[in-house]
Formats: C-alpha cells, structure tokens, sequence
C-alpha cells in the first residue's frame, strides 16, 4: 500500500459505564494507557490511542461512560462522550455480553441514530456466556439497530479482538499519518501519571469517595543522571472524612497508595520513580467552576 492510500481515521469506543472500553483500548494498544478499576465512571476524560496496522493507523477515542448525569462533573463526562459520537469515522458500541439490553442501551442507541455515524456492535465478556444466549442477544440488538458489524470479544483476555481491528479498517478513510509510529497516545506523561494515582485510590477505597476524588500533578522532574524521575501529586477530595480515610491511621493508606501508584508509574516511564503524595480537602470541587478547570475537566 502506497502512501497514496494510506487509510487512517478515528473510531470512538461508545457505552455505558464499567463496560471494560478502558480496558479493551489497552488490549488494542499492547500497553496501559487508559486507568480501570470495577467502579462506574472510573474515566473521565476522552483518552487517543493511536494503534498502527500495515498501510494505516486507527486513533481510538476511549470516552467516559454514557449516563444520566447528576451533578458538574458527570455533565462533563456525558458531554465528552457524546460531543465525540459524531465527530468519528466509526463507532464501536461495546456492550456486556452476559447482560440484556436496558434503558441505558436504549439512549445510547437513540444518540447513534440521530449522529448518522457507522457503528460496529462489540459484545465484550464473552467468556462469560454460552453461544446460544450469544446469539439471543445479538439477534436483539439487530432487531433494534442496523449495525455495519457485529464482533463478539473479550477484552480481557484478548480473544476476538483481532478479528475486530480486521472488522474496523474497512471503515477508515485514506488519510495522513496523524502520528508518528512510535506514539501511543496524545495525552502527556502527567496526565496519565495522575491517572495512575486515581486509579490506586478508586481501587483501594469504597462507596462515595472516589467519585470525590481527583488528583494534580504539581511536580514532574527528570534526572536522566539518575535514571530517576521526581514527582508530587496532590490528590483532592471533597470532605475532612475522606481526607482521613485516604491518609489512614498513620499515614498507612497513603503509603500504601503510593508504593502501588509508583510501581505502575515506573513500569510506563521505564525509570525508577519518587512519588511523593498530598491530600487536599476542597470542598464540593466536582460542583466548581474554577476548580472543575484548574483539574482539567474543561
């Protein structure tokens, strides 16, 4: 293939919360990007992941999951995903396997019809149902939605999803080379560094505090001398009580966060990192204007 023909466009992974489109974006890339954990919402912002095939490069778009937003923060999420439905080449609509169709489906479908955008149906957990009741629902979703392709995956394991980037380049336009071959994302190395951090606090605490949570960057130094990074983060909560919790009785939480955020951190830096944490109560943060900004949701 020529650079005539080159093919390269964007494909949005399009579905409700915790329906693993974080976790299926990392099996594409070969590689950690995007942060996961069992909670809804866990992502927050659009995250590129630029995937490179022979003659082409597909950007896929992870987006927050579609709901019924309460709240500043949740708008923000909703809109992100979205604003980005018509805005792409082609969409993947990921849905649970072992779970029926639902009122969330239902809204999401009704966005699909009216962007006019090319949507390929992905049915994530597979390992998790037998054929027969795949087949069920598939047949349920074709009845409700005229779908270009139909791929049933796990994202987890890895099984199908070859099969669906095979399914995808059919659907990319001829284009330029967004991106050079060696670059996995357009996000900087802060924001995922940050992402990281929430991660580790999602996954370790419980009930309301993590969607209290977010956490800032303060401090990003190199010292290639040193084959060390130094780096401080303050991660924001909305309550003295959270606080608390995230700290633990003599700081126990916080190391414990840190010593787990710092393990994943020098795996995708490639150097050893110091990781020094803050907690900052500021109170209804996911309710500001101004603070909802300063953390980058804008």
């Amino acid at each position: 293939m020529t650079a005539e023909n080159f093919k390269s466009g964007f494909v949005a992974i399009i579905g409700r919360p915790n329906v693993g489109k974080s976790t299926l974006l990392n099996r594409i890339l070969g590689q950690k990007i995007a942060i996961t954990s069992n909670k809804p919402q866990t992502t927050r912002n659009r995250i590129l992941g630029v995937h490179n095939f022979a003659g082409g490069q597909a950007l896929f778009v992870d987006t927050p999951g579609i709901h019924k937003p309460k709240g500043k923060l949740n708008r923000y999420m909703v809109e992100q995903a979205v604003g980005t439905i018509s805005d792409v080449d082609l969409v993947l609509f990921l849905v649970e396997a072992n779970d029926r169709p639902g009122g969330g489906d239902e809204y999401i479908l009704k966005l699909l019809e009216r962007a006019g955008t090319p949507v390929c149906l992905v049915l994530n957990k597979i390992d998790l149902i037998e054929p027969p009741s795949l087949l069920q629902l598939i047949e349920a979703y074709a009845e409700r939605f005229a779908f270009k392709e139909v791929v049933p995956i796990s994202a987890q394991t890895g099984n199908g999803v070859e099969q669906l980037l095979g399914a995808i380049e059919p659907y990319l336009p001829e284009g330029p080379q967004y991106y050079p071959e060696d670059m996995l994302t357009d996000q900087p190395e802060r924001f995922i560094v940050a992402e990281m951090v929430r991660e580790k606090v999602m996954r370790r605490t419980s009930e309301e505090i993590p969607y209290g949570v977010a956490v800032k960057v303060e401090t990003f130094e190199e010292k290639p001398e040193k084959n060390l990074v130094v780096i401080q983060a303050t991660i924001h909560v909305e309550r003295d009580s959270h606080k608390k919790i995230i700290v633990g009785k003599g700081g126990q939480m916080i190391r414990k966060l840190g010593q787990d955020a710092r393990k994943e951190i020098e795996r995708f830096l490639g150097t050893r990192v110091f990781l020094e944490l803050f907690v900052r109560v500021d109170k209804d943060w996911s309710q500001s204007e101004r603070m909802l900004r300063e953390l980058g949701y804008e």
